[in-house]
């Protein structure tokens, strides 16, 4: 058994979506609606283990949609665990160190990540994301 707290919570962590959760979804539905087409869960690079929730291969440009309590949000993430607080600290700067790492593997082959915070709203967040793909693409002398 893991070391979750009880059995019910163990279930309830294991049944967590890990893809296409709802945060993904409405900034997919967005950039679909604006014409946006792109790739869902890949790996932007191929010896790169880490997937992108969506990537603009011809772009080169890689979103990631962060959840709040996983990544370490900064308004909504947790200062102190109830439960397990010896282990959550630890797997969230971990979390946020394995972040910075693909964002510089990614930048260092010319991409460009794009992270985006699960509350954020979708159209702004689809605003950023269009605007990566602007600049990256006119930086890179595509049309």
């Amino acid at each position: 058994m893991p070391f979750a707290s009880s059995e019910a919570v163990h279930q309830k962590m294991s049944t967590l979506a890990r893809r296409d959760t709802a945060p993904e979804l409405a900034l997919r539905r967005v950039l679909h609606r604006r014409g946006l087409r792109y790739r869902v869960h890949r790996r932007p690079l191929p010896d790169l283990a880490r997937q992108a929730d969506i990537v603009f291969t011809g772009a080169k440009v890689a979103v990631f949609v962060d959840g709040c309590f996983w990544h370490g949000c900064p308004e909504h993430g947790r200062r102190e665990h109830r439960t397990n607080g010896w282990y959550w600290p630890n797997k969230i700067v971990a979390n946020k160190d394995r972040d910075r790492d693909t964002d510089a593997r990614l930048v260092a082959v010319g991409w460009v990540p794009v992270r985006i915070w699960e509350h954020e709203d979708p159209q702004e967040a689809a605003d950023r994301v269009a605007d990566a793909l602007r600049v990256h693409t006119r930086a890179r002398g595509r049309p």
